[in-house]
């Protein structure tokens, strides 16, 4: 399957600690480089990204269309991981109590929900994969105590 809109513009990264979200881990204090990584996603790397997610996403138009209007791509966060030398990342999702919340007028199922939110958990691991592998050549900004003990 693949999903024909128009790539929409690359999220402005926010200065949130990571620890903030409940799927994201970072250990360590680290520079998240998010400077880089919006610069990254805006000389191509989220137009890739995209491109490669579009062609075989299970997200369809009308599923894209709530995306939209609940200005979810702008939600996205990518950081650098210093310590495990990844692209980390939080993609936004549709949260469960969204019947409750009567959180757009075309949402009406959960498997609409499970769609759009594994969709998005997708599109931000394709982003990361991308920045790692085409975009960023940095060495790990962790050092580890002097004081580990030698097992060798």
């Amino acid at each position: 399957m693949s999903l024909d809109v128009e790539t929409p513009e690359p999220p402005e990264l926010r200065e949130v600690d990571p620890a903030e979200y409940e799927d994201a881990t970072v250990v360590g204090d680290t520079d998240y480089r998010r400077e880089e990584l919006e610069e990254f996603l805006r000389d191509g790397a989220w137009d890739r990204a995209w491109d490669e997610w579009a062609a075989h996403t299970d997200v369809d138009e009308d599923e894209f269309a709530i995306v939209r209007d609940l200005e979810m791509i702008r939600q996205f966060d990518f950081f650098w991981d210093g310590f495990a030398e990844r692209v980390g990342y939080h993609a936004p999702g549709i949260p469960e109590d969204w019947k409750e919340r009567d959180l757009h007028p075309v949402l009406d199922s959960w498997s609409t929900v499970s769609s759009i939110n594994a969709g998005l958990t997708e599109l931000g691991q394709i982003v990361c994969d991308v920045l790692k592998e085409e975009y960023i050549d940095w060495e790990s900004d962790y050092e580890a105590p002097d004081d580990l003990p030698d097992f060798s």
